[in-house]
């Protein structure tokens, strides 16, 4: 946006572009002032989340009076000028701006992931690049890098424009990626050149969101999917998390938060999935287990003084925030959640429980997980991940990977009639859906652990359920929680872990929320400084920015507004559940109870539980002992 004048006291300065006259505060980029006018200048180095960089110079512009062209996104508008963004001066500069770049960029369109989404593409496009004015390779430069579980990177197709190092540098603060060499021997590379599956990367995709050409992809699995389909002796399982409903839309041409959970189930039945099931289930069930898990540690930590389990208790559901704090601090891993999280509970639950109802073998079982996120693909393939006796969840799709293979399969998903879940977990609630956005898996926890503690309904605190502190894409966010004084009695569900709730009556619990692994780290230092956030009981980090919903996985291009309007979807299609009388918290979800009542027989945080929904893979002592 521009930066409009907010005090009477900023100088505002009047600027002319294309013939168009505005004003704008001094210090507006030519950029931000042609968009405010509605004048589109075409970029690639900038993007809406990132700081300015100003090195592919394809947004020059003509400043009259200046005998040179400028960079319309780093220009500070400090006086009167007029500015010219397309004349002819300015189309042949960018258009051999474009013929270099494609005289260093080798591949072929028609066989890149990106093709009919790549920024280079519609610029070449635009500019009428139909032929390599200055050469193009004859062969590939660059060995691919195929090392990650999740990210595969390509070279011959960066174009430098340096948006994935600003975005893991600045934007994440992981600083995997980095500027390496001098002139015309500049890359894009890692510390000491390493394969990016042996450097600190977290698999967090945000470089591939940022990325304008295929020179970063999701380690594509759909070819191993399909095969797992057309193979008559397997029985092949998907989930969906709710992220990809409100984003998969976009692929297909509509607006972004256009929720297509319905119509996607249709599609994949359509595209050969034996059963659709919904990740939900096992998102009420990570909230069942997290929050019991919470409970224990405030009742070990305040009452017994038992410190094996130390607060604040940090979430787990994000794979790239695990690998986050396993990288930068490890001293602090006793503090994650041992819940796994949704996807991984789903794929121990279905190789023991659906396996044993449904009389199947887990080794002729394949458990596909749709998800936002190119972290999970690193997640499913944790050595731990595997207590169900078999690799829990044997591929994780992107969103982008599984809008590809709908159409495939000759389906436009906006035409598909809708259809449920199928059974037995196609059963969830609210709590579930707003594990989407940031502050959701903190609001699904609240409602249930609330409700645990005061035998009253949370709506008695907060309207319609909705725990709008803990909304919100402010960065990091820090939410005082007063317990009333009078207490309900212990649920059945967890009276095997605490008598009573005397001890935490009238007390406040201190949460926090952060997205963004940049983010993460302002938290973590405040930790570690003894600032507010040390003092938290209970905090929730998703390495996305936006949480899931701005996963590495989904639909390109993403943004602020894109994120917001995704955001949307997920608390419209929450609100709806309870419109249509269905459980919006996570112990209201009937199927959840009936696996307990069936399956994890000692409850939440019980032997089984722990064995089949938590991970030893830090040392925090045992549940039950």
């Amino acid at each position: 946006m521009t930066q409009q004048a907010t005090a009477a006291n900023t100088e505002m300065i009047p600027v002319t572009i294309d013939g168009k006259e505005t004003r704008v505060a001094s210090g507006t980029t030519i950029l931000e002032a042609a968009k405010h006018l509605g004048i589109r200048i075409p970029t690639l180095c900038y993007h809406e989340d990132l700081c300015v960089e100003g090195v592919c110079r394809i947004c020059v512009v003509e400043i009259e009076g200046m005998w040179t062209l400028q960079a319309s996104c780093t220009y500070p508008i400090t006086q009167a000028i007029t500015v010219k963004t397309h004349s002819p001066k300015v189309r042949k500069a960018r258009r051999h701006i474009l013929d270099l770049m494609f005289s260093e960029h080798y591949g072929e369109c028609y066989s890149c992931a990106r093709n009919n989404n790549c920024e280079l593409q519609n610029l070449a496009q635009e500019y009428g690049v139909d032929e390599y004015r200055f050469g193009h390779p004859d062969l590939p430069i660059f060995n691919i890098d195929k090392s990650s579980f999740a990210i595969t990177r390509d070279n011959n197709k960066c174009i430098q424009c340096r948006r994935c190092v600003r975005t893991c540098a600045e934007f994440q603060e992981v600083k995997a990626l980095e500027n390496v060499g001098r002139g015309n021997k500049t890359a894009i590379g890692t510390f000491l050149d390493k394969p990016l599956g042996e450097v600190v990367c977290i698999n967090c995709g945000q470089c591939i969101n940022r990325c304008p050409t295929g020179a970063l992809t999701a380690k594509d699995q759909t070819d191993l999917v399909w095969d797992a389909i057309e193979d008559p002796t397997k029985h092949v399982v998907i989930q969906t998390a709710p992220a990809p409903r409100a984003a998969i839309g976009e692929e297909f041409g509509l607006e972004p938060g256009t929720p297509m959970t319905w119509e996607m189930n249709s599609a994949l039945r359509e595209v050969g999935f034996n059963k659709v099931f919904d990740t939900n289930f096992t998102a009420d069930l990570t909230i069942i287990e997290e929050g019991t898990e919470l409970i224990l540690r405030l009742y070990k930590t305040l009452v017994q003084g038992d410190t094996s389990m130390p607060l604040p208790q940090f979430t787990s559901c994000s794979p790239g925030w695990v690998k986050y704090i396993e990288h930068f601090y490890p001293e602090y891993l006793g503090n994650v959640s041992s819940a796994k999280s949704p996807q991984q509970m789903f794929g121990a639950m279905i190789k023991t429980y659906y396996a044993e109802k449904n009389n199947i073998d887990p080794k002729d079982i394949v458990s596909v997980a749709l998800m936002p996120c190119t972290a999970k693909k690193f997640e499913c393939n944790r050595p731990e991940m595997a207590d169900s006796g078999h690799q829990d969840v044997d591929f994780g799709l992107t969103t982008r990977e599984l809008a590809k293979m709908i159409r495939e399969s000759g389906i436009n998903l906006p035409d598909m009639p809708k259809s449920d879940f199928d059974s037995p977990f196609g059963t969830a609630s609210g709590s579930g859906v707003i594990f989407a956005a940031t502050g959701g898996v903190m609001e699904a926890a609240l409602r249930s652990v609330l409700e645990f503690v005061t035998g009253k309904q949370v709506e008695n605190f907060y309207d319609h359920a909705d725990i709008i502190p803990v909304r919100g894409f402010e960065g990091c966010r820090y939410v005082e929680l007063k317990i009333p004084e009078e207490v309900g009695p212990v649920p059945a569900i967890i009276q095997h872990l605490v008598p009573d709730w005397n001890w935490i009556k009238g007390a406040t619990v201190k949460v926090g929320v952060a997205h963004g692994t940049g983010n993460a780290r302002k938290v973590m230092e405040d930790i570690k400084a003894g600032g507010k956030f040390s003092e938290c009981h209970f905090i929730e980090v998703m390495a996305c920015p936006g949480g899931c919903l701005g996963g590495g996985g989904q639909p390109i291009p993403t943004n602020l507004d894109i994120r917001e309007a995704r955001a949307k979807a997920i608390y419209a299609e929450d609100r709806a559940y309870g419109e249509a009388g269905k459980a919006r918290k996570s112990h209201e979800n009937e199927a959840v109870l009936k696996v307990y009542q069936e399956f994890l027989k000692e409850g939440p945080c019980g032997h089984l539980s722990h064995k089949l929904l938590h991970t030893d893979y830090t040392p925090r002592g045992k549940y039950i002992d």
